[in-house]
């Protein structure tokens, strides 16, 4: 199923499941019946084990209907019925409204060791030594703790308001109520979780629930052999990422074309963002192993090997055609930031994650990184920065983000690396030969794949470098291209968080370059 029936029945329904809980922990009256409220716990995971713990009656086995439920259509529980999951969304939802990289999750590996240690020590402590840290972690007690705790007392404020308002126009309708406070202390446990996941939802998304949460571990080990999952179409796939920069749970590994089952949750995020529609919700198919010979690998091999021994003669041959300054460029280059590695996502992040092995500075096959010095700071000595006076980094290579051990170098495909802006190019008119010089130039242009630097008419003949942003990738292609020593003419400044670059438009341009153009 790829229709968006899905998702908007499951926020719907998400959405009506959190205002009941809302209400039946605000209900200051105690206005809805008993019986409904037992209907809303018989849904809920540790509340309807410790009934049926008490009980042992069949009626008040609520869990194993969600856990026959996640057998047959996955981690739907954490999506459609648990109040906080439905409450992370939307905090996750407010975190990118507020700040538009906190939209971008990304496949992460799993905390698996943690998420199991997690569940292990919580499911041996509430058998020998009581619930506390069940309740604790729990899910549906965190959310009833944090609206009782904290937005059950302004719904009474804003009772007492409109009470006051109505008593001026004597109509007594509403009551006034006194608002009960708890011991300070009381508020510690509330307050600390309300922070925890609050902040974790807000820029990670389903994080709490895929590292601390026992039932979403729980359930996701029963999920593994659900029914129905997410799965991908494999000839519709063109592996562009939005899958993954969309999962909230942070599972989707859409360079193997894979869905981490015991992480998701079943939003259907990903079916609504996908533009090829890869990506359905239904039954799990088995399919046979068929060897497929892998022909871009061996065009990356038989490209390497064409760059071992022809990019010398190639670089040689050039090197006689680009122009050779005959003065020294003045105007230093005004740098503000490094340029990070494609697939950093942003230079904070690159800098909390990268261990400094120098594993992709070994694999880079154009000897583009190098190990920085002060570029990042004194926390960043040693972690790989690009060095554009150097080499560049070539248009459609993704090899750092392949090897990278960490993490601080996220997968991209050369598709989506192709749209990544690592930098902004920046022209120095004063530094260029064809205005220092009078000299016909034009390498910076020449060696752009996106066409971001471009030539105008300049003087008489000669054309100079126009440089458009928007469609830049940071890429340096111009800036080594460059001949001016020791500033170049034309630069890449880094981006503190890497964007989308724009599409370079198609249509050929209207300047016509001279005949005695060098390239």
């Amino acid at each position: 199923m790829r229709s968006p029936f899905l998702r908007s029945f499951r926020i719907f329904f998400s959405a009506l499941i959190l205002i009941c809980f809302f209400v039946v922990f605000a209900d200051f009256r105690y206005f809805i019946p008993t019986k409904y409220i037992n209907i809303l716990l018989w849904l809920q995971f540790i509340p309807s084990i410790l009934k049926f713990h008490d009980l042992g009656t069949i009626v008040t086995a609520g869990f194993a209907a969600i856990l026959i439920l996640t057998i047959i259509s996955g981690r739907t529980y954490c999506s459609f019925l648990c109040p906080l999951g439905v409450a992370q969304d939307i905090s996750s939802r407010i975190g990118g409204r507020i700040r538009r990289k906190f939209r971008r999750y990304g496949y992460k590996r799993p905390f698996t060791i943690l998420r199991y240690v997690i569940l292990v020590v919580t499911i041996v402590v509430s058998v020998f030594s009581g619930v506390y840290l069940l309740t604790l972690l729990d899910p549906y007690s965190i959310y009833g703790r944090t609206v009782t705790y904290f937005f059950k007392p302004v719904v009474i404020v804003i009772n007492n308001f409109f009470t006051w308002v109505l008593g001026k126009f004597d109509n007594y309708s509403l009551h006034h109520v006194t608002v009960n406070g708890y011991n300070l202390f009381s508020y510690l446990i509330p307050a600390a979780f309300l922070l925890l996941f609050g902040l974790i939802s807000l820029a990670k998304g389903r994080l709490y629930c895929n590292m601390i949460c026992p039932v979403g571990t729980l359930l996701g080990l029963f999920s593994k052999v659900s029914l129905l999952r997410i799965k991908f179409d494999e000839e519709k796939c063109t592996k562009c990422g939005r899958c993954s920069v969309g999962c909230k749970s942070s599972c989707i590994d859409f360079l193997q074309q894979k869905v981490d089952v015991s992480r998701c949750v079943d939003c259907f995020n990903c079916i609504k963002i996908c533009p090829d529609k890869a990506l359905s919700y239904g039954f799990v198919r088995i399919k046979k192993k068929i060897h497929v010979t892998d022909t871009e690998k061996r065009k990356f091999v038989a490209g390497a090997i064409g760059m071992i021994f022809g990019l010398p003669d190639i670089l040689n041959g050039q090197g006689n055609q680009i122009p050779v300054p005959q003065k020294q460029s003045t105007v230093p280059e005004n740098r503000t930031l490094p340029v990070c590695p494609p697939g950093a996502g942003s230079i904070e992040d690159f800098n909390k994650d990268c261990i400094a092995c120098s594993l992709c500075i070994t694999a880079c096959p154009n000897g583009v990184l190098k190990p920085a010095l002060l570029q990042y700071g004194i926390m960043g000595i040693m972690q790989p920065v690009m060095d554009y006076h150097k080499s560049f980094c070539t248009f459609n290579c993704t090899r750092c983000t392949e090897v990278c051990p960490t993490y601080a170098l996220r997968p991209l495909l050369p598709e989506a690396k192709k749209l990544t802006q690592l930098g902004k190019v920046n022209f120095i008119k004063d530094n260029c030969i064809v205005k220092t010089e009078k000299t016909t130039c034009g390498a910076c242009s020449e060696s752009c794949p996106t066409k971001a630097v471009y030539m105008i008419p300049y003087e008489g003949n000669l054309l100079i470098p126009e440089t458009n942003v928007d469609i830049c990738i940071g890429c340096g292609h111009c800036e080594f291209a460059c001949p001016t020593k020791p500033y170049k003419a034309i630069f890449v400044d880094g981006n503190p968080v890497h964007l989308a670059a724009e599409k370079p438009d198609e249509t050929e341009t209207d300047v016509v370059s001279p005949v005695d153009f060098p390239f």
